[in-house]
């Protein structure tokens, strides 16, 4: 009963209406200045505000029981840190298990590439003067052999230095037949001049030893015409000109390539820092084909177009299965040279926390996570620390595995 009336009492302070409240407080300030009275009535006030004091100590003791309550309630819910999949489950998300292990790792790198013709016995014929096409004698894709004819040219700097060369042979022939006792030296010398500067210039706007041969013959031939030939074997890869068109010095005609022996140039990202040995083997790809590659060459510059780092290969072709301008698949092969705890990219999942996770078998069934610290990228595995080897792992269906962790943790009421 007497807590009851200290309620009401407390309740009528705090809802009394500001004139009584006022009220209260002119008499209090009288009693200040009346001792023998002030006394009682002090005695009298402080009872009440004990009372007072009282019944809000007991509503802060209920509401403290009320926010232990709330953290009793927080507490009863976890978040869930397993998970637990049936064999149903398991077979339906495709979930795989494996023991890690500590061994030396097999890999590849990939780097796309592309086949080119091997600069070193591939040869771009065109000539050395303007001219005008006279005449092709071969044709695309054509197989030809060392001094075989490709095409005819005429041009009037070319019939000038033949012309030249007809002049000084006649005259070196004589000279060279009185010899130099009979003729003087300076004679000899200056005919001797002139036949090696008009042969030599012929040799240089692509004339070879028989064409030049044939001049000797005095009106054998025309002043003028001369015939490019084959410097290498190979296959003719362009021919990009056609008859009666005049070509300028140094514009290519045809292309001769020896495709026994191409090249491979492989395009890795700009900061890789794979080292590649020279002799180093790579798998290529090309067309559903596969052939082995060995590096010959290495860029040490980043390619300004692609921004990549070019890795050159040298390719065997002797069956002609694999032609320039076709793409490639490369494979860089590596082994490490340590045993290595390594778990492939399927397995590794962020946790909430950001930190990476490995879910490990406890039991059949029964997954943990656990956390793990990254090391350096094993081809399409990932170094890895944290765990020891004999654990079983979560190699692929990961994703699912944390899902289910994720769920179990869920509360749809918010409890």
């Amino acid at each position: 009963m007497k807590k009851t009336l200290i309620s009401v009492f407390v309740l009528t302070l705090f809802i009394a209406p500001p004139s009584l409240v006022q009220a209260e407080e002119d008499a209090h300030n009288e009693a200040g200045h009346d001792h023998a009275a002030g006394g009682d009535d002090h005695r009298e006030g402080t009872g009440e505000e004990d009372e007072h004091e009282g019944g809000h100590a007991e509503e802060r003791e209920h509401e403290e029981e009320g926010h232990g309550h709330e953290e009793e309630s927080d507490g009863g819910h976890e978040e869930a840190t397993s998970a637990s999949i049936n064999a149903k489950q398991k077979e339906l998300a495709g979930i795989e298990v494996a023991t890690l292990e500590s061994k030396r790792v097999d890999y590849e790198i990939y780097a796309p590439g592309e086949l080119l013709t091997n600069g070193y016995t591939s040869y771009h014929v065109s000539p050395r003067v303007a001219s005008v096409v006279l005449r092709r004698h071969v044709e695309l894709g054509e197989h030809v052999t060392k001094g075989q004819p490709l095409v005819t040219l005429f041009s009037e700097t070319v019939a000038q230095a033949q012309a030249d060369y007809r002049k000084a042979f006649p005259e070196w022939e004589r000279i060279s037949g009185l010899g130099r006792s009979v003729v003087g030296d300076q004679r000899f010398n200056t005919a001797k001049a002139n036949i090696e500067a008009a042969r030599a210039t012929l040799l240089a706007y692509g004339l070879n030893d028989d064409d030049i041969g044939a001049l000797k013959a005095s009106g054998v031939g025309s002043l003028g015409e001369y015939t490019l030939r084959a410097r290498v074997d190979g296959a003719v890869l362009t021919d990009e000109f056609e008859q009666g068109q005049r070509v300028e010095a140094g514009q290519p005609l045809v292309t001769l390539a020896n495709e026994s022996e191409l090249w491979v140039e492989a395009h890795l990202p700009a900061n890789s820092d794979i080292v590649l040995k020279q002799g180093a083997e790579a798998e290529v790809r090309v067309a559903g084909r596969v052939a082995v590659a060995t590096v010959s060459q290495e860029a040490h510059t980043i390619d300004a177009v692609t921004r990549t780092r070019i890795v050159r290969l040298e390719l065997d072709n002797p069956e002609d299965r694999f032609h320039p301008g076709m793409f490639a698949d490369v494979y860089f092969l590596f082994k490490t040279k340590e045993p290595v705890l390594a778990v492939p990219e399927s397995a590794l999942m962020r946790g909430a926390d950001g930190d990476w996770t490995v879910y490990v078998e406890e039991a059949e069934g029964e997954y943990e996570p656990v956390e793990v610290e990254l090391g350096r990228s094993i081809g399409g595995l990932r170094e890895i620390s944290g765990l020891t080897a004999g654990q079983r792992i979560v190699s692929r269906g990961a994703f699912f595995v944390a899902s289910e962790i994720a769920k179990g943790g869920f509360d749809p009421h918010n409890h």
